[in-house]
């Protein structure tokens, strides 16, 4: 990538509704290449989609939960059983395979306990092969960023 799609998703991170001519007087083409730079990017997945952030307080959705996940066996079929059935529950809101002592961490978004305790009993703890659960509530988010730390390699 060059030093103008760098730009390019830059600008797009802080602003996707930018109308192309915005984008382009942005970073300093003119609308036609970068509406073709934009579509290259996302051809090559680059750029993967377009989302709307949403306040989760705002929607009833304030609880946070970290979760660990072990399995009974690391097999490639047990992971995958894990990995599969997770992606059914809108409440998962990021999941991770991780090195250490818990083979998954989860995020896990839900109104209220009440709310967390039902999805625990009637999801997570009936996938086969879950040996153990750890949840961890977040008191307060003190960070949270949505735009990568894009930088051109000869910046």
């Amino acid at each position: 990538m060059d030093y103008i799609e760098y730009k390019i998703l830059t600008s797009l991170q802080n602003n996707a509704r930018l109308s192309n001519i915005e984008l382009a007087k942005e970073v300093g083409l003119t609308p036609s290449p970068c509406l073709r730079r934009v579509k290259s990017l996302e051809e090559k997945g680059i750029i993967s989609a377009y989302s709307a952030l949403i306040n989760q307080n705002k929607v009833g959705l304030s609880v946070n939960v970290f979760v660990q996940v072990s399995l009974e066996r690391q097999t490639e079929d047990h992971l995958e059983i894990f990995e599969e059935k997770i992606k059914e529950y809108s409440e998962v809101m990021e999941a991770y395979l991780m090195t250490g002592e818990a083979d998954y961490l989860l995020r896990i978004v839900v109104k209220d306990l009440e709310k967390y305790e039902l999805f625990l009993k009637e999801n997570l703890t009936r996938i086969p092969g879950v040996s153990s659960i750890r949840s961890y509530f977040s008191l307060k988010q003190v960070i949270k960023k949505y735009s990568l730390p894009l930088k051109h390699p000869k910046e």
